[in-house]
């Protein structure tokens, strides 16, 4: 989950959102907590965001791709380090006008598409990453989305995911899936997330060598953790907005209430690849 802050309908901070006219009780938890004024919805923080951003060491003589950017968080970062070639693949029409308030010149553009089906040309890319999308999918699309990646990508190229891993590797399936249905229902959208193991097969089993792991707790909701992604003073309009709100705050409780129950099977994880071949 990924989101930056915009201006919602109360004229409060939070322009226009997707999901923005639905039933805030049939949200998607991320556009929710986006609505509320929350900027930083990773998995891991902005903390394991940067570790990722480091370990890609993205680099002047870089064309970047990044999937599916929200709002822009990690593009402004990523912008920061001046690539030759940044491209958002974003399926979001209101996202994507908010992240192309960031981009300037012929080199940096953000195309309404899907992260599986970029349309982008073989071998056209040195960096791909996508944060928080992966987990939303079934196997199946994940396996999609790791293949555009792989296609895009030049061999050596390097790709990036930060999303929500299930420990330990050997969970009882049936634990598993009681997990997926808990979050699913709390966040009103599928959630798939895998062990890290399963992360590390899906990558590998579409041709990449997994160099880099790193891990953050899952605290998305906890106080210390949205303080330090979201500052002193955004931390206190977030928890304002949704003590004003009574409705969101009944969700984003319920939603707070799974996480803590799992907590101590669930990790904001990232993984750096390295396409093979020559």
């Amino acid at each position: 989950m990924k989101t930056e802050h915009a201006r919602h309908k109360t004229g409060k901070p939070g322009g226009t959102l997707p999901e923005e006219d639905v039933d805030i009780c049939k949200m998607q938890g991320h556009w929710l907590l986006a609505k509320m004024g929350k900027k930083v919805l990773r998995p891991g923080g902005l903390e394991l965001t940067r570790q990722m951003l480091e370990a890609l060491d993205i680099g002047e003589n870089d064309e970047v791709v990044e999937f599916a950017p929200g709002l822009g968080v990690t593009a402004r970062i990523t912008l920061g380090k001046n690539p030759a070639r940044y491209t958002a693949i974003e399926r979001e029409e209101a996202a994507a006008d908010q992240v192309r308030k960031y981009l300037h010149g012929e080199n940096q553009t953000c195309r309404i598409g899907l992260a599986e089906q970029t349309g982008l040309p073989d071998e056209s890319a040195t960096v791909v990453y996508g944060e928080a999308m992966l987990t939303m999918h079934s196997d199946a699309k994940k396996r999609e989305v790791i293949g555009e990646a792989a296609r895009i990508l030049k061999p050596g190229g390097r790709y990036g995911i930060h999303e929500v891993g299930i420990i330990p590797d050997d969970i009882d399936d049936a634990f598993k899936r009681e997990i997926k249905k808990e979050l699913s229902r709390s966040i009103h959208i599928s959630a798939v997330p895998v062990t890290m193991d399963e992360w590390k097969a899906l990558l590998e089993n579409e041709g990449f060598e997994v160099n880099v792991i790193v891990t953050e707790p899952f605290h998305l909701l906890e106080p210390k953790r949205i303080v330090q992604d979201e500052g002193l003073p955004g931390a206190l309009r977030f928890a304002g907005n949704i003590l004003r709100n009574k409705e969101a705050r009944s969700v984003i409780l319920a939603m707070k209430s799974v996480f803590r129950k799992y907590r101590a099977n669930l990790s904001g994880m990232s993984m750096i690849a390295v396409k093979q071949g020559k």
